[in-house]
C-alpha cells in the first residue's frame, strides 16, 4: 500500500503532476492537525511528471505572540510577528552562523561577480520585490535579481484558488513557493550574487513537457551566462517512473548533454535529492503507486550533477520526545512528541517521523559508478550513489520566506518556514558561487565547473570541508533515533511506524543520506579555491 493513502483521515493528499515524476521534493504543507502532501503523478511513456518541492509549515502552527504560556520555538518577523511553540525556524543570520558565515550587512560583498541561477517551472510575479523586503528585513545589500523565461511566461497574475492538477492557476501558486524558497535563500548566503529565476510554461500535454522544457531553457542559460554559473534544480524524476530502465537510460542520456556541455564552459550543476527518503513512484497508472524496493531520482542522480541531501539543524534548541505519537486524537499537537529543551547544538539526517519526509538517497539503477566515485567504492558499490553533500533541509528547523504572490489564493502578504532538500540546494548553490568567486579573486583561477571532481578528490580536505553528520539520538522514542533516511507512516491509531521500503544508513564518512556531510562555511570555500 502507499504510505500516502495509508494516512489518517485528517491528513489529505493532492496528486500534482505533469511530465516524467518530478517528484523534486514533494511538497508538504504542514499544519497543526496534520499534513496535507502534493505528490507527482501522471503517466508518461518517456518522462515524468513534474512537480514543485518547496516544504511549508502551515499557518495552523503559529498564533498570535501572548496567546501561548509555552516557550516560543519560532517568532515570525514583522509585519507578521506571529509565533509556534512547536515548530522551530531560523533567519538568515542564524544559518549563516551555524555553518559558519559572517553575518549580513549593507556591505556585504559574498557572491560578488557570480550567477546563481534557479530553475522552476512558471516563475513568479513579485520575485523583485518579494526579495527586496527580504533583504530590507535581514539587514543585506540590495539584491541583483532577474528573472528569465526564455520559452515563454504564464499568463496567470492573480489566479483564483480553485483547481487542482499539474498545470493551471494551482500549479503555479505552489510553484511560486518554490520559486520563492530558492531566490530568497540563494540570496541569504551568496546576496551579492546576480541571481536568475529561469522558469519555463507549464506541462500540459499529457506529460511529455515538462522535464524536457526544463532541460531547455538550462541549455539556453548556458549560452546566456557567463562562465562558472552555478545552477540549482529543485526537482526529480524518479527512475522507476519510466517505461523501463531503457527507456530511463535513453532520456538521461540526452539530457545529461545539457550538463556535459555546461561543465565544459566552466558552469556547475546542483540538485535536491528530494523529501521521501527512499521511497520512489512507479510507472503506474497517475504514478501514485509507490515502489517497494528504494528509488533515486534523476537529475541529482546524474554524474554531471552534485546532489544534496538534507539535514536538521537544532541550534539552541534539542528535541526531547518521550512517545511516537505527533498528534493528539482531536488533531492537536501531542506535547509528549513535540518536546524539546532550549539548548543545545547539532545536526542530524533529515527525518521527521511526523510529516513522513526525509532525505533522499540510495543507488542508481541506471548509472554505473562513475570514476570520481571509485574512493567510496565500498559504501555505493558499482552503482552512482547520491548524495554528494548535504545542508539543513528540515520544516522543523526551517527557514523564514517571505512572499505576496497571488493573494486572492494566500491572502495578504506573510512570511512561512520552509524545508526541504529545495531548502537545501540552492544554499550550497550559493556558497558554491562564493567558491568561485575566490577562486577569481585570490587565486585568479577559473571557476570549478565539475564539483564532484572536486569533492571527492583527495587533495579536498574532508575533515576541513565539511561536518561529517552520523547517527543522533533525540528523546526515548524510536523515531528520534535519527540514523537512515527510512520514512515512517503515520498509522491509523496516530502513531509512526517505519515504512516497508529500507532506508539506508547513515554512517561515519560518506553515506547514502548526507554524502560526505554539511559543508563548512569558509573551510568548504576554501577548499574550493585550493583545487587546481
Amino acid at each position: 500500500m502507499s504510505r500516502r493513502t495509508a494516512l489518517p483521515s485528517r491528513v489529505t493528499t493532492v496528486a500534482l503532476s505533469g511530465t516524467a515524476v518530478l517528484a523534486l521534493s514533494a511538497s508538504v504543507l504542514i499544519g497543526a492537525s496534520g499534513v496535507s502532501s502534493a505528490a507527482p503523478a501522471s503517466p508518461s511513456d518517456t518522462s515524468g511528471a513534474v512537480s514543485y518541492a518547496a516544504t511549508k509549515a502551515a499557518e495552523s502552527a503559529f498564533q498570535a505572540a501572548g496567546t501561548n504560556a509555552d516557550p516560543v520555538a519560532c517568532q515570525r518577523p514583522a509585519p507578521d510577528n506571529r509565533v509556534s511553540t512547536t515548530i522551530h525556524c531560523y533567519t538568515p543570520n542564524q544559518i549563516r552562523a551555524f555553518y559558519g558565515l559572517d553575518p549580513l550587512t549593507p556591505q556585504t560583498t559574498q557572491g560578488e561577480g557570480q550567477t546563481i541561477v534557479l530553475v522552476a517551472s512558471y516563475g513568479k510575479r513579485t520575485g523583485a520585490e518579494d526579495l527586496a523586503f527580504f533583504a530590507k528585513t535581514f539587514n543585506g545589500p540590495a539584491p541583483d535579481y532577474e528573472a528569465a523565461y526564455p520559452l515563454g511566461k504564464p499568463g496567470y497574475t492573480d489566479p483564483p484558488g480553485k483547481g487542482s492538477g499539474t498545470s493551471g492557476p494551482t500549479a503555479a501558486d505552489g510553484w511560486a513557493g518554490e520559486a520563492t524558497l530558492d531566490i530568497e535563500w540563494a540570496y541569504a548566503i551568496a546576496p551579492k550574487a546576480h541571481i536568475v529565476l529561469l522558469a519555463t510554461p507549464p506541462a500540459e500535454t499529457q506529460g511529455v513537457q515538462g522535464l524536457p522544457n526544463l532541460m531547455k531553457a538550462i541549455d539556453w542559460g548556458i549560452d546566456r551566462y557567463p562562465s562558472g554559473t552555478v545552477f540549482s534544480m529543485s526537482f526529480g524524476t524518479n527512475e522507476a517512473a519510466f517505461a523501463s530502465p531503457a527507456a530511463a537510460k535513453n532520456a538521461f542520456a540526452r539530457f545529461d548533454q545539457t550538463f556535459i556541455r555546461g561543465q565544459a564552459k566552466g558552469d556547475t550543476f546542483l540538485s535536491s535529492s528530494g523529501d521521501d527518503g527512499s521511497v520512489g513512484v512507479t510507472r503506474a497508472h497517475k504514478q501514485t503507486a509507490t515502489a517497494p524496493d528504494p528509488e533515486v531520482s534523476y537529475p541529482n542522480i546524474s554524474p554531471y550533477v552534485t546532489s544534496v541531501g538534507g539535514t536538521q539543524v537544532q541550534s539552541g534548541w534539542t528535541w526531547n520526545p518521550s512517545q511516537d505519537k505527533p498528534f493528539n486524537d482531536d488533531g492537536s499537537r501531542n506535547p509528549l512528541y513535540w518536546a524539546w529543551t532550549p539548548s543545545g547544538s547539532s545536526e542530524a539526517v533529515w527525518n521527521e517521523s511526523w510529516a513522513s519526509i526525509a532525505t533522499g538517497g540510495g543507488l542508481s539503477t541506471v548509472y554505473p559508478r562513475p570514476a570520481y566515485q571509485d574512493s567510496v567504492a565500498s559504501v555505493v558499490g558499482t552503482h552512482r550513489g547520491v548524495p554528494d553533500v548535504a545542508w539543513n533541509a528540515a520544516v522543523n528547523g526551517g527557514v523564514l520566506v517571505y512572499s505576496s504572490y497571488y493573494p486572492r489564493i494566500n491572502g495578504s502578504p506573510l512570511w512561512g518556514v520552509y524545508g526541504g532538500t529545495s531548502a537545501s540546494s540552492p544554499q550550497v548553490a550559493a556558497l558554491t558561487a562564493i567558491g568561485n568567486e575566490w577562486r577569481r579573486e585570490f587565486g585568479h583561477k577559473g571557476p570549478i565547473g565539475d564539483l564532484n571532481k572536486a569533492i571527492y578528490s583527495a587533495s579536498f580536505v574532508k575533515s576541513a570541508a565539511f561536518t561529517d553528520i552520523v547517527p543522533r539520538t533525540y528523546g526515548t522514542t524510536p523515531s528520534g533515533v535519527l540514523q537512515n533516511n527510512r520514512i515512517w507512516d503515520l498509522g491509523a491509531d496516530g502513531f509512526v511506524t517505519p515504512d516497508p521500503v529500507p532506508g539506508y544508513p547513515t554512517t561515519v564518512g560518506y553515506d547514502l543520506t548526507t554524502g560526505w556531510g554539511s559543508p563548512q562555511g569558509f573551510g568548504y570555500v576554501d577548499n574550493l579555491l585550493n583545487q587546481p
